[in-house]
């Protein structure tokens, strides 16, 4: 894996993974699709969520599921864009909301990587995806990868919280052990589900850091400005 640059504290609770012929057929794949088609993230920005959080540090989770297919978008971490580039709408939301309950001002630029280095693993389900083409990459492995992700970090770890936001994140709190982890639910934040009040005043950025505080941890610092 280390063309793909996986962090070496995740390819060692994964390693079982790794080997498994799937994976090796997933693997295979991304390399066929990158050679043939343009595909996001850059391929060496594909496990940018594990290389910028390592398993041990690993605090709260944030599930997506595809990344952006749109040029100069997509960078690894779920709902994340590189700076400089316009705030897609789900990500317009996640702001709203921390503005609203937070009191910050509207972060200028749309990089997650401080939350991440942090300790939130910001992981889509899907981790590669065909240049305008959404969800060209779902349904050949990946799911089952991050599925495998969000159960070792159920077994190995206490005490982390996973933020499931749309429902299709909601259907991962079965392979998550909520007597040991906090599950926190609300509507995704694209304008469908948002403008239909299933994402606004939800709190959940305040809420994960009053859980991380009561087991003494150090809260996320979510302001980006």
């Amino acid at each position: 894996m280390q063309k793909y640059n996986l962090h070496a504290s995740w390819e060692d609770i994964l390693k079982l993974e790794l080997k498994k012929d799937y994976f090796k057929r997933l693997i295979s794949f991304v390399d066929d699709e990158y050679k043939t088609s343009t595909c996001y993230p850059p391929k060496q920005e594909i496990f940018a969520a594990f290389n910028a959080c390592p398993f041990d540090k690993v605090k709260v989770v944030i599930i997506g599921q595809d990344p952006y297919h749109g040029f100069g978008q997509a960078n690894g971490l779920c709902f994340s864009v590189n700076s400089g580039v316009k705030h897609p709408p789900s990500l317009v939301n996640i702001f709203k909301e921390l503005q609203q309950s937070s009191e910050m001002e509207y972060p200028k630029q749309g990089n997650l990587m401080s939350w991440a280095k942090q300790g939130v693993l910001l992981l889509n389900a899907t981790l590669t995806v065909e240049e305008g083409k959404a969800g060209s990459h779902q349904k050949k492995g990946w799911e089952q990868f991050t599925d495998a992700v969000i159960q070792v970090i159920s077994h190995n770890k206490n005490d982390v919280i996973f933020l499931l936001w749309g429902g299709y994140a909601h259907k991962k709190e079965k392979i998550i052990d909520t007597n040991k982890h906090t599950v926190l639910k609300t509507g995704h934040p694209s304008p469908l589900s948002a403008n239909r009040g299933y994402w606004f005043g939800n709190n959940h950025f305040n809420e994960a850091n009053k859980v991380l505080i009561s087991n003494k941890l150090t809260p996320i610092l979510w302001d980006l400005n």
